[in-house]
């Protein structure tokens, strides 16, 4: 009886939960569909003003653009898209660069053709992604992007919106009208069509761009919203283009950046590549501080300005260091900048634990996984990276040896140049060291010291380079440079 009335209180208990459970389901489907539909309703109303936007179309002779200037590749894409009766243009970032007078990296296509369209016209093509559906044509090494016109993503199958507002699904294909919407920037919003070689200009991105300004297309915070990585793109192509933002444009990043939490490690990874190797790092990384959003990229790093102005000097050199090596097509390594970033954290770390006695190269390995394995969590970094960073890091140590077989080891070390040129920068930035890292003699590292020896070391032959390392310890001693015995084993043998 006592069992039957306790299972009773169970079903009554587990009923009411269950209607409260469902209650609060219900209250949250409904906030969430009323946050969708005020953030459609924006979009849409955005989309009706630039739909009814004058259209200007820039004849041939007014815009300047030549065909002689367009990849042949791409020239190939739009005449064969076009001779089979689909609307081609080129669109994007190569119509901007080539109308300011700069060599287009790459060169993208839209058209009305649906990915399967495009792929029927040619053999080579690859269609790629899940968000939205795109045709990779491939010459070679070389891609050919080509998109087909989007329109304005309802929440139906073929697009939507999580609740902050973000497009998590976008396979709606439209007309050239609704494309536009859907490109981020003024700038990036004109299309060089390929029938009549014209520029077709529906948001006055041809005026920003003789303006100098970044502006972006509708309500910014909605644009933030729907892809939070549009404010990257806004850091990374004022340092790129030297163009202003607008304040409607800029506002809402010193509010949203932490929106940038939620976009993938993977993918946040590919943006900090694009805004440190376009050879305007120094820009993009004062913008990034000056909208504090490198706190969302690099956490570590950020607290570690915030504490000492001299990362941030050592900073500013190797950003200055890798634009110079980009713009003489020097090359460099993602590893370089991403190791200066993280090398105060891992430091400052090390240093704490080897005052307690551990090895300094036990210490830096161990301090180093758990710092990277920290930074993983907002960006991602690829291994083959992360090991040169341990070796840029671990070699910084070893530059006090001028003599002898470790000095041999570090000048044939496979990363010894990176690792030189990182220890020369922190010498640059007057970094201290601290009595903590010290060489075998018991002597804090001197940097500027090590830097200059290493330095000279590196303009002798390898002959030259042999004689200077191991006969450094007999210079001024006029000894053999074997190594003595003690009188203790001396005796001892003797007996």
């Amino acid at each position: 009886m006592l069992n039957w009335i306790k299972s009773l209180k169970n079903k009554v208990t587990s009923s009411k939960r269950s209607h409260a459970e469902s209650s609060t389901l219900k209250k949250q489907t409904k906030t969430k569909r009323k946050n969708n539909k005020k953030i459609k309703s924006t979009a849409s109303s955005a989309a009706r003003n630039i739909q009814h936007h004058k259209v200007d179309i820039l004849s041939r002779g007014q815009h300047g653009i030549s065909r002689n200037n367009i990849d042949d590749h791409a020239l190939k894409v739009l005449y064969r898209l076009h001779k089979a009766g689909f609307h081609a243009c080129l669109v994007g970032g190569a119509v901007r660069d080539l109308l300011i007078g700069v060599k287009p990296k790459d060169f993208d296509v839209a058209t009305d053709a649906t990915p399967e369209q495009v792929q029927k016209l040619f053999r080579n093509c690859r269609l790629i992604g899940r968000r939205f559906r795109l045709a990779h044509i491939h010459f070679g090494r070389q891609i050919i992007e080509v998109a087909t016109y989007r329109a304005n993503h309802d929440l139906t199958p073929s697009g939507s919106q999580d609740e902050s507002g973000r497009i998590v699904r976008d396979n709606v294909f439209g007309a050239l009208e609704d494309d536009v919407w859907r490109r981020d920037f003024t700038a990036n919003a004109l299309y060089y069509d390929i029938s009549d070689f014209s520029v077709i200009d529906f948001v006055g991105g041809y005026e920003d761009i003789k303006n100098g300004q970044l502006r972006i297309i509708g309500d910014a915070e909605t644009r933030y919203r729907e892809d939070p990585v549009r404010m990257l793109r806004a850091i990374r192509f004022s340092a790129k283009l030297n163009f202003a933002i607008d304040e409607e444009s800029k506002t809402p990043i010193y509010q949203l950046g932490h929106l940038l939490e939620d976009i993938p490690a993977a993918r946040l990874y590919e943006e900090v590549l694009k805004l440190f190797h376009s050879g305007h790092a120094v820009r993009s990384f004062e913008l990034l501080l000056e909208f504090d959003v490198l706190k969302y990229l690099f956490p570590e790093a950020a607290k570690s300005i915030a504490q000492d102005e001299a990362v941030k000097r050592m900073l500013m050199i190797a950003m200055t260091n890798t634009d110079h090596r980009i713009k003489n097509d020097m090359r460099v390594t993602p590893a370089f900048l991403l190791a200066a970033l993280l090398w105060h954290p891992v430091n400052s770390r090390t240093r704490e634990i080897v005052g307690k006695g551990m090895p300094y190269s036990v210490a830096i390995q161990k301090i180093a996984t758990k710092v990277l394995s920290q930074q993983a969590a907002s960006v991602s970094i690829p291994k083959r990276f992360t090991s040169t960073m341990r070796d840029i890091w671990g070699l910084q140590t070893r530059f006090h040896y001028r003599a002898g077989k470790r000095a041999m080891s570090v000048l044939e070390h496979e990363k010894f140049r990176a690792g030189y040129d990182f220890l020369c920068i922190r010498a640059q930035a007057d970094e201290d060291t601290g009595a903590v890292n010290a060489d075998a003699n018991g002597s804090p590292e001197n940097l500027k010291q090590d830097c200059q020896w290493w330095t000279d070391i590196q303009e002798q032959s390898a002959e030259q380079q042999k004689n200077a390392i191991f006969n450094a310890g007999k210079k001024g001693s006029g000894k053999s440079g074997k190594r003595r015995r003690s009188s203790a084993k001396k005796k001892a043998e003797e007996s």
